[in-house]
């Protein structure tokens, strides 16, 4: 592990002689496990003999350990999810395994031009990339907390250069358009696939009365034309409600018909308080629907769907969530990735109790 002396270091120094210094080996990919499905650990984790809770520990692993996936069991948890996944040591329950792959791609040596500047919005493919920060200081709160800075899988950022240091190694330049606080990075080109301009085209747009509904009991979200379920996924919300279906929280994810208004193909979220907040970067496919900031998005960081995690926004797993952003109205261009309508605004998100 990296230390945050060694990070420092390297923030001062920047890119210019990168290919000198050995310590910087450690910001190429790894060379992760081989096989097809892979999980990252989210924290220390037990791994059980069984797929139950109270059978024998055989191992600890911690943040960001890869493991193979081999497929998926139901067991026993005190908590709501029952089910694990079994990998090459035992079981570890699933909420705390983000299901990844290692998909490398081949780096480009040029950018094109848009409205931003030269630069592309790209999707982290490998279980995770590490970052070389390239301004004197963190200034992203997240940044401030860690010593191991990364990007992981499903995270969508935006490249605007690329270098290729003196041993032939690639490097993008990743520079958050929206949200951010400034920070900006460089990281192994590799892990980065060109999200291109065909692949976030609006789904169904001649479709008529679309509406999303999120249900805060069941925790599913279902897409609607008419009467008819076109989508459907297990999603996080954050509301919590007491018998008479009031909010018990801050968090609670506010129930009614709230039209979205807003729509970006990444977005740095944060907010709350020190010890309570949150500070994420690269939310890819976010549609926010309440004006403090409540959206529908994709989620890397839990692997819980299907149980109450959030702060208030409908965390949503990376791939449906992009399904539903594109479904959904406003449609966005690639460039420039982002668009505000007014009212009556975009598809309606019903959020209801069951």
């Amino acid at each position: 592990m990296i230390s945050r002396r060694d990070f420092l270091k390297l923030t001062a120094l920047g890119l210019g002689s990168l290919a000198l210094r050995p310590l910087d080996q450690l910001f190429r990919l790894p060379d992760f496990l081989p096989e097809e499905r892979l999980g990252r650990v989210l924290g220390k984790v037990n791994v059980r003999s069984r797929p139950d809770y109270d059978s024998v520990a055989v191992n600890v692993l911690y943040e960001d350990a890869i493991v193979p996936w081999y497929r998926e069991a139901v067991g026993y948890h005190p908590y709501t999810n029952q089910r694990w996944v079994e990998t090459s040591e035992g079981y570890i329950w699933l909420p705390l395994v983000q299901p990844v792959r290692n998909l490398p791609n081949i780096p480009r040596e040029t950018l094109p031009e848009t409205s931003l500047g030269a630069g592309m919005w790209t999707e982290v493919t490998v279980p995770y990339v590490d970052l070389i920060l390239a301004n004197p200081e963190p200034l992203s709160p997240w940044l401030k907390a860690t010593d191991r800075p990364r990007l992981y899988y499903s995270q969508v950022l935006w490249v605007d250069q690329v270098k290729t240091d003196s041993v032939g190694q690639v490097w993008y330049r990743i520079n958050e358009r929206y949200g951010s606080y400034g920070d900006i990075f460089w990281a192994a080109a590799e892990g980065f696939r060109p999200i291109n301009v065909d692949e976030i085209a609006p789904l169904n747009p001649q479709a008529e009365n679309k509406r999303v509904v999120v249900d805060v009991n069941y925790q599913t979200l279902s897409c609607y034309e008419d009467d008819r379920e076109v989508y459907f996924c297990r999603i996080s919300t954050g509301a919590k409600f007491d018998a008479e279906g009031n909010p018990v929280d801050k968090w609670s994810t506010p129930t009614g018909r709230h039209p979205i208004w807003r729509k970006l193909i990444s977005l740095h979220m944060s907010g709350g308080t020190t010890g309570g907040g949150y500070d994420l970067p690269g939310i890819g496919w976010t549609a926010l629907f309440v004006g403090s900031g409540i959206a529908l998005h994709s989620t890397y960081w839990h692997n819980d769907f299907g149980v109450p995690r959030s702060h208030g926004c409908v965390n949503i797993p990376p791939e449906d969530a992009k399904w539903v952003w594109r479904w959904t109205l406003p449609h966005v261009e690639y460039d420039p990735g982002d668009i505000t309508v007014t009212m009556p605004g975009g598809t309606t998100v019903e959020v209801v109790e069951g």
